[in-house]
């Protein structure tokens, strides 16, 4: 199969794969938990988007040289995905806590005047994600794992 010899897709998915399971043990030293779901989330450290992208950017440029079409177009392309992933997602993910407050108070407000203390609110909530983009770091770090992922691939394949 060719596609199973296209080495920059593979290191974008990988860098992807590694950047989505290194979040449960990043989580656990500054928690002291293990949560599993991090591995399909999105959000934290560090950005599986970032890592994606520039694993991929990092391979064309191997692959093609810096000089390529194909590079400058990937890393546009890069540049776009970290971006959003610091600005509008990451902005939507601190609506969606202000929205989820929200909602929080004014369940609350019901429940005393109502008197709804005693029915389950749990069946009843459905929150918001509030984990949609990245802070800077976290794109900084993801980044960083993608360019190190492609150069230790393109550095053992030779």
């Amino acid at each position: 199969m060719a596609i199973l010899q296209n080495t920059p897709l593979l290191a974008a998915l990988f860098s992807i794969f590694f950047a989505q399971f290194v979040k449960i043990p990043i989580h656990f030293l500054i928690t002291k938990k293990i949560d599993w779901k991090l591995f399909t989330s999105t959000g934290g450290m560090p950005s599986s988007h970032s890592a994606a992208v520039t694993s991929l950017c990092t391979a064309i440029a191997y692959e093609t040289g810096l000089d390529s079409p194909l590079f400058a177009v990937s890393t546009v392309f890069a540049i776009i995905v970290m971006f959003d992933a610091t600005g509008v997602r990451f902005q939507a993910g601190q609506q969606a806590i202000m929205i989820n407050q929200m909602r929080v108070d004014f369940q609350l407000f019901v429940e005393q005047t109502k008197g709804w203390a005693n029915k389950n609110n749990e069946e009843k909530i459905i929150e918001l994600k509030t984990l949609l983009g990245h802070k800077p770091m976290e794109v900084f770090m993801g980044a960083l794992t993608g360019i190190v992922i492609s150069i230790i691939i393109y550095n053992t394949i030779e």
